[in-house]
């Protein structure tokens, strides 16, 4: 899985995509998107971070995350049987449909609360991931309508916690993010291989004190730092995959098997043949 921004692909002319049971609880995939995201997910008790907010979710949780609210994947770490399902929602929705049908307008209310990130329960989560658990087995006309549907119900709803007090705004500008972009696919494409700083603050045409500066302003890590985190990512991968230590240190980019080890402990909290014993146990 890509380190990047998401985006559905222009050519799509639908409103919608939907991801079915997309697994990524080995991947930590902090990242954000213009398109608004519903996600449901069951069999899990595990972290839920949207923006600034950071809690337990238990059993399974259903969540309408705005655009460009960073978010993390809600199975990270999860070890258990579990299903998700992911909607996006296209930013256009809104003008390009809702606007031109009054009968839609009440659709507008739950778009503007997801600008606070809302996690729903109750009655309201177990209809709607009900719902959501079908929509990969219908045709294109039946999928938009019971989108439409899952969208109706949703506003009606009052069973809903708001995870921000005001609507959170990502700090990162269009500019910004086609820099960050660039990075992240710099990283992608170059990870298993030595990445020097000046190499990458080339593509932001910085000095490379001024690169390490804006980085950090940027992502609240230093360059090296979340190198590593994804290369660490990246890592988890293979050796689930059944990988020994030693192919996937130095296939994920590190020089030396100590320093991968080091450095895995660091940002998982045990070594790599621990994690190695202990996922596949489960």
């Amino acid at each position: 899985m890509k380190v990047e921004l998401e985006t559905i692909l222009p050519e799509s002319k639908s409103p919608f995509r939907l991801l079915h049971n997309p697994k990524l609880n080995h991947l930590f995939y902090w990242h954000f998107h213009p398109e608004l995201e519903l996600v449901y997910i069951e069999g899990a008790n595990a972290k839920r971070h949207v923006g600034d907010h950071i809690s337990n979710y238990e059993e399974s949780d259903l969540v309408l995350i705005g655009s460009n609210i960073p978010h993390l994947n809600f199975d990270h770490g999860v070890t258990t049987t579990y299903r998700k399902e992911v909607l996006h929602i296209k930013p256009s929705f809104k003008e390009n449909v809702l606007n031109d049908y009054p009968e839609l307008k009440q659709l507008d209310r739950l778009l503007e609360l997801s600008k606070y990130g809302v996690a729903f329960y109750g009655e309201t989560k177990k209809e709607v991931g009900a719902l959501l658990k079908k929509l990969h087995t219908l045709q294109p006309f039946d999928f938009f309508m019971s989108v439409m549907n899952i969208l109706k119900r949703l506003s009606q709803s009052k069973e809903f916690e708001l995870l921000h007090k005001t609507p959170f705004v990502n700090r990162f500008k269009q500019k910004e993010q086609e820099r960050i972009r660039k990075i992240y696919a710099f990283i992608d494409e170059h990870y298993q291989e030595k990445i020097a700083l000046e190499e990458v603050s080339e593509i932001c045409n910085l000095t490379k004190p001024a690169f390490c500066r804006y980085f950090k302003k940027a992502t609240g890590n230093t360059f090296v730092s979340f190198l590593n985190q994804y290369r660490i990512s990246q890592a988890k991968r293979l050796l689930l995959m059944g990988k020994n230590v030693s192919e996937t240190a130095f296939e994920c980019g590190f020089e030396s098997l100590s320093y991968f080890n080091r450095s895995f402990k660091k940002i998982t909290g045990e070594n790599p043949s621990a994690f190695k014993k202990n996922y596949v146990s489960v």
